[in-house]
């Protein structure tokens, strides 16, 4: 089991956690991310590790509750367990000296960004950061993003605070004015394809971290397929990364669908059980 030592609100719906898991922390790099299950029959949830803590045997998890199993994650509370926490998967993000390089994120992507762009201000690069919400109310760490970059753009949809509009706007205007050696990118998956159709103009080498339907997280159940131009690959064991100018992009949004109907009634049944359970206390209660 692995307690959960500290929980934050960020905004409506994304939530931050410290979880106790020294086993995932002795080898936990940049790029990475873990496996949760909340209970022993819940769902494999696949995270990012936004931070990692290796002295104190922690890692910090930062989550959007989108389903029935995220919002589950998010009713629990510091002292509670976590059932599963299965790590570090994935490949560690390529940290060398490029030169100067832009790191666009848009909403919850800004977490898994954080220690990618630390790891590469640390290796000598000029980092210039891009992070993008949709209003002021879903902005966070921009203190954080802001001590590991050189320089921070933050951008609203609604205009609500930073500049108005979208990242690839101040992203478009860096790559024709900057000689910008590397671009990465976590977001949405439509922001990553418009990252990936902006910089393929520059000819600016592109990485994106992907977040596909993922089960076992060791590449035996093709759930996370992903089609490049060179072939399929697993997210789980051969990314989470990817050359972004290889992505069929087009394929890979309409797999984010494939279960959303499902989706929709797991949530219901949740919630509905929850209502109806007097000892439940959590937030499908309300």
């Amino acid at each position: 089991m692995y307690k959960i030592i500290r929980k934050e609100i960020l905004s409506d719906t994304i939530k931050l956690m410290v979880v106790e898991a020294p086993h995932v922390v002795r080898k936990a790099e940049p790029g990475q991310f873990v496996i949760v299950r909340i209970n022993e029959t819940g769902e494999r949830i696949p995270l990012t590790i936004a931070d990692y803590d290796r002295e104190q045997g922690t890692i910090t998890i930062v989550f959007q509750e989108v389903g029935k199993s995220t919002k589950h994650l998010g009713t629990l509370q510091p002292g509670d367990e976590i059932s599963t926490v299965a790590g570090p998967l994935g490949h560690p993000t390529e940290i060398q000296k490029y030169g100067t390089i832009i790191c666009a994120a848009g909403g919850v992507g800004i977490a898994p960004m954080y220690p990618i762009a630390r790891a590469l201000k640390n290796a000598g690069n000029t980092v210039i950061s891009i992070i993008g919400v949709r209003s002021r109310d879903f902005l966070f760490w921009e203190d954080k993003m802001r001590y590991v970059s050189d320089e921070l753009v933050v951008c609203t949809d609604d205009g609500s605070y930073g500049r108005k509009g979208v990242v690839t706007e101040p992203l478009k205007e860096l790559l024709a004015s900057r000689r910008i050696a590397r671009v990465w990118a976590i977001g949405p998956g439509v922001m990553m394809k418009f990252v990936s159709l902006s910089t393929r103009d520059f000819n600016v080498p592109t990485m994106v971290s992907l977040n596909t339907i993922m089960v076992d997280g060791t590449g035996m159940c093709g759930g996370c397929r992903v089609l490049l131009n060179d072939g399929a690959k697993f997210v789980c064991t051969d990314g989470p990364e990817f050359d972004a100018h290889k992505v069929d992009w087009d394929n890979l949004l309409s797999r984010y669908q494939i279960y959303k109907k499902e989706e929709i009634l797991s949530f219901e049944t949740w919630k509905h059980k929850c209502s109806s359970d007097t000892d439940c206390h959590c937030e499908g209660k309300r």
